[in-house]
């Protein structure tokens, strides 16, 4: 049966939101991402952080002597993230996938724009939106870091089953090359539940 009241992208972490910064802030950025840094800048650069979170990954970026922007939908998890990481020089925003309206707005280019455990809130028609939409975000040479979420779906909460291979072919159709792929199981030890990170580069040349 088909439901008349389809979840939003972000339904579930308002309401969990404590529970989920704490699961958050209990793994440290390194941990999460040590297959794909490699391909973080290794000078100060513009970072954006899509679905930000506790701001963990932000604030581990902004201690590098990166500028960066969380963007973050879920007003609860703002709040929190800008509680706890109150030392980092983080820019908060209210801002989200497919739209990203506020950000591109304002016109600013990128030059590593980070995904964490995002992609796979969004349904087909968003994610082909919003793939184009960040890269119109990408400083030339700018690249993507994205993880997607494989395994069951918790409680109350809207994912759809995405593949990497799905998520390269939409890149690539949009000017993106993929720089790296890689697959993982949960940082948190979750039964069932393993990661694909993926690494893409916007190719255009600089004009």
């Amino acid at each position: 049966m088909i439901d008349p009241k389809p979840l939003a992208s972000t339904a579930g972490y308002g309401e969990a939101a404590d529970a989920l910064v704490e699961q958050y802030e209990s793994v440290s950025f390194a941990d999460v991402h040590h297959d794909v840094l490699h391909l973080f800048p290794s000078q100060p650069s513009a970072i954006l952080d899509i679905g930000a979170g506790s701001g963990r990954d932000a604030a581990a970026l902004t201690g590098q002597g990166h500028a960066v922007v969380a963007a973050e939908p879920t007003a609860e998890l703002r709040a929190l993230g800008q509680h706890i990481h109150a030392d980092r020089d983080i820019e908060w925003l209210d801002d989200s996938l497919p739209e990203m309206s506020v950000l591109r707005s304002r016109g600013q280019r990128f030059s590593l724009i980070l995904l964490t455990a995002v992609w796979m809130h969004l349904d087909g028609q968003q994610r082909s939106s919003a793939m184009e939409g960040i890269a119109g975000l990408l400083a030339s040479k700018g690249r993507v870091v994205l993880s997607l979420r494989h395994g069951p779906v918790p409680a109350g909460r809207r994912m759809f089953n995405v593949s990497a291979h799905e998520t390269s072919e939409l890149a690539r159709g949009h000017g993106l090359s993929v720089v790296h792929l890689s697959e993982r199981e949960d940082p948190h030890g979750r039964q069932g539940v393993r990661w694909s990170y993926l690494g893409l580069e916007w190719e255009t040349a600089a004009g």
